[in-house]
């Protein structure tokens, strides 16, 4: 939830407020299997364990001191690498490629391909994020999403509400955006993802042809054979969600095994 690049007009007109510096609003794993493919919400408030690191910017060795963290401290802490070793260390999966956007560079997408076509089943308000929307089919320009993806406080279930609306939001924007022309032509999904560069941030090793398979794997989940859920929680510590390790051992193996992911989450 980075305000880089963003006006004073922009901060209003969008309502993400003027915090400073950058925090990790959502996270998700995308995993690409054979069996299908799979979107897995990850608390920011996730009880995990920080693993030994070197410092981005001072090189320095951090070793593991079985410190227990919200997930989204470990952003806050030393940025995207540590957060994937976070992750790749608390769930013995293999991160192969990070992205991430920011506010702006969101709502530009999203306006870049004229907005995206959502079917909201139940109205909902929200002063906070500026959320405003009747039940049924419509067109949600860059401000409307935004909104959609940020709401929590017009749910009961909040944060995990808000992942569901989230994980929907993503799956329809990729479902209008990855094509088969645009996949196999990738100057076509350019100037799509050239509206969001200004705030999108992605490892070194991932190219444009990645981004696009990445939107296209997305794409699956609205299909028959993918799926989209929250990392099981069997409770909380200290404020903090704790997964459940039986349901997520099981989502690992199954992932590892290019398998269609059975679980399901909380």
């Amino acid at each position: 939830d980075s305000r880089a690049g963003m006006s004073s007009e922009d901060k209003k007109r969008l309502r993400t407020g003027s915090a400073e510096g950058k925090r990790t609003d959502s996270m998700m794993i995308l995993a690409d299997c054979s069996g299908g493919t799979t979107m897995i919400s990850l608390p920011r408030d996730s009880d995990v364990e920080i693993p030994s690191f070197k410092g981005s910017d001072s090189g320095k060795l951090f070793p593991n001191q079985g410190r227990r963290v919200k997930l989204n401290a470990a952003y806050a802490e030393d940025g995207p690498e540590l957060l994937v070793r976070t992750v790749e260390h608390n769930t013995h999966l293999r991160i192969d490629h990070y992205a991430e956007i920011g506010f702006a560079g969101f709502a530009n997408i999203v306006d870049a391909i004229g907005g995206v076509e959502m079917d909201i089943p139940k109205g909902f308000k929200d002063e906070k994020s500026g959320a405003d929307f009747d039940a049924g089919k419509q067109i949600l320009s860059g401000e409307q999403a935004l909104a959609f993806v940020r709401t929590r406080y017009a749910f009961a279930e909040a944060d995990l509400a808000r992942t569901k609306n989230q994980q929907k939001f993503l799956a329809a924007l990729a479902s209008q955006t990855a094509t088969v022309g645009t996949i196999l032509n990738p100057f076509k999904l350019y100037p799509v993802m050239g509206a969001g560069l200004d705030t999108l941030v992605v490892d070194k090793d991932m190219s444009l042809w990645d981004l696009s398979q990445m939107f296209f794997a997305m794409k699956g989940v609205t299909g028959g054979d993918g799926k989209s859920l929250n990392m099981p929680v069997s409770g909380s510590r200290g404020g903090n969600l704790v997964w459940d390790k039986a349901k997520m051992d099981q989502i690992v193996k199954e992932i590892q095994n290019d398998e269609k992911v059975t679980v399901s989450g909380n």
